[in-house]
């Protein structure tokens, strides 16, 4: 039920230490066991059971606080769903990306008109945003020599 709650608000993701602290909060049973030790099979067993449903992957709208991508656990969306896996981590995020999308679609999240669009996590998306803007800026060259200049923008060669 949480994810689902989750899956009803348009572009909304949980990190894992929200979903972690919010099941402990609904049973009442608490644990002092690290994380990554107990959640990945509850996730597992949800991409099951949602699979088992007809549901979409519920799991592709958890992901990592520090950085907004899914789990390595994701794989197994793949594997349950009977498709390839993917290698390429940011192709993955962008089929979590789709797969939030048919949650939002599926659980009667508000969508935009046309139906709304695929979007990584907002702190991945941050990152993927700055990345690009680093390599789109054309790195500076000597007049005289044509040798890409140093971060202090004069050339080693010609001084």
């Amino acid at each position: 039920m949480i994810l689902v709650g989750v899956a009803q608000t348009y572009h909304a993701v949980i990190t894992y230490k929200e979903l972690a602290e919010e099941i402990q909060s609904r049973t009442g049973i608490r644990t002092k066991t690290l994380l990554h030790n107990w959640i990945g099979p509850i996730l597992g067993w949800v991409v099951r059971e949602a699979h088992r449903r007809g549901d979409p992957p519920l799991t592709a709208l958890v992901v990592h606080t520090d950085d907004g991508k899914v789990g390595s656990g994701y794989k197994e969306v793949l594997v349950v769903a009977g498709e390839p896996p993917v290698d390429d981590e940011l192709e993955r995020e962008h089929h979590a990306a789709d797969a939030r999308l048919d949650c939002y679609r599926h659980f009667g999240a508000t969508l935009p008109p046309g139906g709304g669009v695929p979007a990584l996590a907002p702190r991945l998306q941050a990152a993927v945003e700055r990345r690009r803007e680093r390599t789109d800026k054309p790195a500076r060259i000597c007049e005289r020599c044509f040798v890409q200049l140093p971060s202090t923008g004069v050339c080693d060669s010609c001084g």
